[in-house]
């Protein structure tokens, strides 16, 4: 079974190496995108590894970028906002994860360099609460996302390695780490029928 599969995998790769007409391989492109935005390497690497001769794949990337369909600064942009809204990581982390999306440095750095001007704020200082690192914020977004299975854990020691360990597994740095995992709640918070009556 597993040589028929091969077999036709390289028919397929074949066929498509055959295709000389531009269309078809802009098509392809298209149908790819259809998902999810990507990088240019992402997108030349799914269409040279399926096959597609590579003068006809620079060309649909050639054309996808002119009509705007591709862009990797444009992509690194969204991967960032998405990342800090849903799944906060250091900016170590983000870099690298770009780099293996194949998005050039430059438009790395740029994307990254607006994320930590809106961190400092519109005075390009510190926010209210004096956190005005990128990665502070991006850290205590995480931590918050997690508070309710950190409060789970009743020894105080344990939840803050727990957040600490947390932090480090997404990027962030062991300074940043050590100080976010100390503003764990010292105390969970008690339901309103075990607080003191007296109180």
């Amino acid at each position: 079974m597993p040589d028929a599969r091969r077999v036709s995998i390289a028919e397929r790769r074949e066929r498509k190496a055959a295709v000389d007409d531009p269309a078809v391989v802009f098509e392809a492109a298209a149908r790819f995108l259809e998902a999810r935005s990507r990088s240019v390497a992402e997108v030349r690497r799914r269409l040279t590894h399926t096959g597609y001769r590579p003068e006809l794949v620079e060309g649909a990337i050639e054309r996808m970028v002119e009509l705007g369909v591709l862009d990797d600064e444009a992509f690194a942009r969204a991967w960032v906002e998405s990342r800090d809204r849903a799944r906060p990581r250091s900016e170590r982390a983000i870099r690298e994860e770009l780099r293996l999306k194949g998005v050039d440095r430059a438009s790395v750095d740029l994307v990254l360099g607006e994320r930590r001007e809106a961190a400092a704020g519109p005075d390009g200082g510190a926010d209210d609460r004096g956190s005005g690192s990128a990665d502070r914020l991006a850290a205590e977004r995480l931590i918050a996302r997690h508070e309710r299975s950190l409060a789970h854990v009743m020894d105080l020691r344990q939840r803050r390695q727990r957040a600490y360990a947390l932090l480090a597994r997404n990027g962030f740095d062991p300074e940043i780490c050590r100080e976010v995992a100390a503003t764990v709640m010292v105390e969970p918070d008690l339901s309103p029928d075990l607080a003191d009556p007296d109180g």
